[in-house]
């Protein structure tokens, strides 16, 4: 099998094209593009994979700045004072952003998703990628038999120990419910009273409300925890460091890897241009096997590494067994449901 450079180095030939040769018709190409990410070995993967090919081809500098941030994506947009002219977006938001008009339709003509997954075609999100949450445990702390289930992750005299959760309600809601019994199929619309029910049932066994994508994987790490929910990316990581660390896929939330161009943005045409390049499988592919997040391009998978295939949340046997986060069920309801997860933290303190 190839190796990664070789595969890069194969399809950067492939694509490649001396500047000249762009179309006629085609709009000036700018100095630069701004491409808002969320930053460290995220970007330093885009970069690999996407962005520096880009800038060789095209002579157009990539500017990468971060956070990612809802709340000045909208304040730019409203404004009219558009300085990103692509941004990532959270993996629960690509509904939000679409009905409340805050970025560019996707340009079918540029951007070639033909064969993505279903859940990668909304009109006005580009999702080259997707991430799972999911429950991580140390593979030494349950000697006769480790947990598989949301259930087991709340039974806490079979499988007991510290536990890390979000502090956020979307993904522990839903665990919540899977826990308590409800099917995958009959997941949404949530049962809330139920899920806070639940959770009340979890919450003083939970060491370690975390708050960023790094902290549950560390705790485990540091044995601080002995089970933990969180993203995909941060355990696959570590584990491939060969850290005492196993991931369960039962019951995992699936979510986009979303990008928009702000509504109004500047150089739209270099920007979806861009986007394009992020749809090769082979650079998904590339880009997977270093964050852990799988390609949604329906041919990346067979691109990736054989042994690591089973680290990813798009793996057939993997995926199998988890769902879709329900975006527009969160778009309606999410505002609310973080109020009462905000009363509902203070009331247990």
């Amino acid at each position: 099998m190839k190796t990664r450079r070789e595969v890069l180095a194969a399809t950067a030939a492939a694509l490649a094209m001396p500047r000249a040769a762009f179309a006629q018709g085609e709009p000036p190409k700018p100095k630069q593009l701004i491409f808002n990410a969320s930053g460290g070995s995220q970007i330093a993967s885009l970069r690999e994979n996407y962005l520096n090919d880009f800038e060789k081809q095209t002579g157009i500098k990539i500017v990468d700045t971060s956070p990612v941030d809802f709340g000045k994506l909208r304040a730019m947009v409203e404004s009219g004072n558009v300085s990103w002219n692509i941004t990532e977006i959270g993996g629960q938001d690509g509904y939000r952003v679409t009905e409340m008009g805050l970025a560019e339709p996707i340009d079918a003509k540029i951007v070639d998703r033909s064969k993505f997954q279903p859940q990668a075609q909304m009109s006005h999100v580009f999702s080259p990628s997707c991430y799972s949450t999911v429950m991580c445990y140390r593979a030494d702390a349950f000697p006769k038999g480790a947990p598989k289930s949301w259930a087991d992750f709340w039974d806490v005299k079979v499988f007991p120990g510290p536990r890390s959760m979000r502090n956020h309600p979307v993904d522990n809601l839903e665990a919540a419910l899977i826990a308590d019994g409800v099917t995958l199929e009959h997941l949404y619309p949530l049962d809330v009273d139920r899920a806070f029910r639940k959770l009340d049932a979890i919450h003083k066994h939970i060491n370690v409300w975390w708050s960023t994508g790094q902290q549950p994987a560390q705790l485990l790490v540091d044995k601080e925890v002995v089970l933990a929910t969180g993203w995909n990316g941060r355990f696959y990581d570590l584990i491939r460091k060969e850290a005492p660390l196993v991931m369960e896929w039962n019951g995992g939330i699936l979510k986009q890897g979303s990008w928009v161009v702000p509504k109004g943005a500047k150089d739209q045409y270099w920007a979806m241009k861009t986007l394009a390049a992020m749809s090769d499988p082979k650079r998904q592919a590339a880009n997977a096997e270093i964050l852990g997040y799988s390609g949604m391009h329906l041919d990346s998978n067979q691109y990736v590494a054989e042994k690591i295939r089973p680290l990813l949340p798009l793996y057939p046997d993997n995926l199998k067994k988890q769902i879709w986060l329900d975006q527009k069920w969160w778009t309606t309801n999410g505002a609310q449901i973080g109020e009462r997860w905000n009363k509902w933290m203070l009331s247990k303190a």
